[in-house]
């Protein structure tokens, strides 16, 4: 049965796993700020204990000529951002990047590829790479566009952990982002996803123009997936020029921090990550996201083709906060991911 989207009559209460209503996820957004810090800290230690910060790092294996018009993506074939289209990388060049991430400290390795949605081909070959750097001993993640159900199949046999399709905002609001592929497009591959048995990283991007009960409603919909998801990127847009999203204007700081706390409370097992847009929000904002609830960033200095801090530049961070990097075997890992 497909997912279907989060609409503003729904209201059975809220709880850890159960359905949350748009008007309260949209109260815990309005709380007094530290009202909200202290329960999204206190719902963190409860189930992360170790506080522990997760190290994720991207590498784009196929880059550019992507058919469709998500008004933030600079690899959209139809705007004019400088990205050239590139083929799938080879096995080698993507064990060569996930070694190195492996030994600069990162525990998870996500590969994106610039696709609609993949072919069969494609996924072959993209299971060949799952298959390789699970074999290094990275929990490995992938993100190619919409799934079929026999795609997820192939790639939880190659021994994909996590597969990421973010609903990007609300189900209200998604018409102003994408118009090529529907909201409901997002929700099947979701539930395709789950039905093979992989974990899923799902999340959003904020800043793209969306009002306040946008970012409820997304939060509300992430939340409501069943169970919702191990891990929820957000980002705070990059705005790149040559995309419809390059002028919007930039979303508050301790707004941003608002989305990361409301992620935490409804989603308590979920590792929340801190995504795109770090480099713009400073040391101070990030530091407040780690107090927020999140426990997961990417690492390393590119996020498939826009900046990223650097990866010294974030353990010095981490080391000021007196926050530990996590460093845990495969194995182990999937035992910490309750689902």
């Amino acid at each position: 049965m497909a997912v279907q989207p989060v609409v503003l009559h729904h209201s059975p209460a809220p709880g850890p796993e159960g359905a949350w209503r748009l008007a309260d996820v949209q109260a815990l957004l309005d709380l007094p700020f530290n009202e909200l810090m202290h329960r999204a800290q206190t719902v963190h230690r409860e189930h992360f204990p170790d506080a522990d910060i997760e190290l994720a790092t991207l590498l784009s294996v196929k880059t550019g000529g992507c058919p469709e018009n998500c008004g933030y993506c600079p690899q959209a074939a139809q705007y004019d951002t400088g990205v050239t289209a590139q083929k799938l990388m080879e096995v080698d060049e993507v064990v060569q990047a996930a070694q190195a991430a492996k030994d600069a400290g990162a525990t998870r390795f996500c590969m994106g590829a610039a696709w609609r949605a993949p072919k069969d081909r494609d996924v072959i070959k993209v299971a060949k790479l799952v298959e390789a750097v699970k074999g290094l001993g990275l929990q490995t993640c992938a993100t190619l566009g919409m799934l079929e159900p026999h795609h997820a199949e192939q790639l939880k046999d190659a021994g994909l952990d996590y597969y990421n399709h973010n609903l990007d905002t609300s189900s209200a609001y998604y018409g102003q982002v994408v118009d090529t592929r529907t909201y409901q497009d997002r929700l099947d591959t979701l539930a395709s996803v789950r039905k093979a048995g992989i974990s899923v990283c799902c999340g959003g991007i904020v800043g793209m123009g969306e009002s306040p009960v946008d970012r409820a409603g997304l939060i509300a919909q992430l939340a409501n997936l069943n169970p919702h998801p191990e891990s929820v990127p957000i980002n705070s847009l990059v705005r790149v020029p040559g995309t419809p999203l390059a002028d919007a204007p930039p979303i508050d700081p301790l707004d941003f921090v608002r989305v990361i706390a409301v992620s935490r409370i409804t989603m308590p097992k979920a590792r929340v990550r801190l995504s795109a847009g770090r480099q713009q929000l400073g040391e101070a904002v990030q530091a407040l996201c780690f107090l927020a609830g999140a426990n997961s960033i990417f690492y390393g200095d590119k996020l498939l083709i826009t900046g990223n801090p650097d990866a010294d530049a974030d353990l010095s961070l981490l080391k000021k906060l007196g926050l530990k990097a996590r460093a845990v075997s495969t194995t182990q890992a999937d035992m910490a991911f309750p689902s």
